[in-house]
């Protein structure tokens, strides 16, 4: 399991806040709830070093939310992807607290180093009602399921993953079926208000976030996997590898 929650049910509550409520405030023990659940998120890979800071919104360029979890990481092969695999547990571990967030791409923080290692993304988050969350999650604006995975579909999964957040609602992931295995690519080819030459670096981090998803939804339909990922491939290409499941 990924976390002792299910987290599968987060992702028909879960949504993005734009606004939250000044008059709601996160108790101390919510705060430490949150430092202490850090040290149960699943890394991806566990070779990378990763540094989180919780500072006050104040302290950054953010203006959303009233407090911030900054994400500093080492420099490795796909370190991005990393970043957003746990992150996004943190998210969906939130929207279960009633807890808003929102990745905040364009924030600067107070520091750009943290135990020399280097920012990388903010997570903005405040108190928030459990009214506030999504009611309706169909009514997300997502691409066609056709638009996004070839092959046979999987029950509960396939409909479901591609409800994953992703920057600018970019949705880069591309899935490829073929009998007993997932193959997960990110396309170079999406339009989005994004920089073009900053786009592979959220998208890097959204494929993380998509990970997350389609791991917890096959677990949550007790299907048995291996994961492979790939590396060192080639950036021009139209639809990079990202990851690879076997499933058994």
């Amino acid at each position: 399991m990924i976390c002792i929650y299910n987290l599968y049910d987060m992702f028909f509550k879960r949504k993005s806040f734009r606004r939250f409520d000044d008059t709601l405030t996160l108790s101390l023990e919510e705060l430490q709830n949150i430092e202490q659940h850090l040290n149960e998120v699943v890394p991806l890979l566990h070779n990378i070093k990763i540094e989180y800071r919780l500072v006050k919104r104040e302290e950054t360029t953010c203006k959303r939310g009233e407090y911030c979890l900054l994400v500093y990481s080492e420099q490795k092969e796909n370190y991005l992807i990393n970043v957003g695999y746990i992150l996004e547990q943190l998210d969906l571990w939130m929207a279960f607290h009633n807890i808003g967030a929102c990745w905040y791409g364009m924030g600067k923080p107070d520091k750009l180093k943290c135990n020399e290692l280097d920012y990388v993304i903010m997570l903005a988050f405040g108190k928030s009602l459990l009214e506030e969350f999504r009611k309706d999650y169909t009514k997300a604006k997502r691409k066609d399921l056709e638009a996004i995975w070839s092959g046979e579909y999987l029950p509960n999964v396939t409909n479901v993953v591609r409800f994953a957040p992703s920057a600018c609602n970019s949705q880069p992931w591309r899935v490829v079926r073929e009998n007993k295995y997932i193959r997960i690519f990110r396309s170079t080819e999406v339009r989005s208000i994004i920089p073009k030459a900053k786009l592979p670096f959220y998208n890097s981090i959204d494929m993380g976030v998509f990970l997350c998803f389609m791991e917890i939804a096959l677990r949550h339909s007790q299907y048995e996997f291996k994961r492979m990922l790939y590396e060192n491939q080639k950036s021009d290409a139209e639809q990079i590898k990202i990851a690879e499941y076997t499933m058994y």
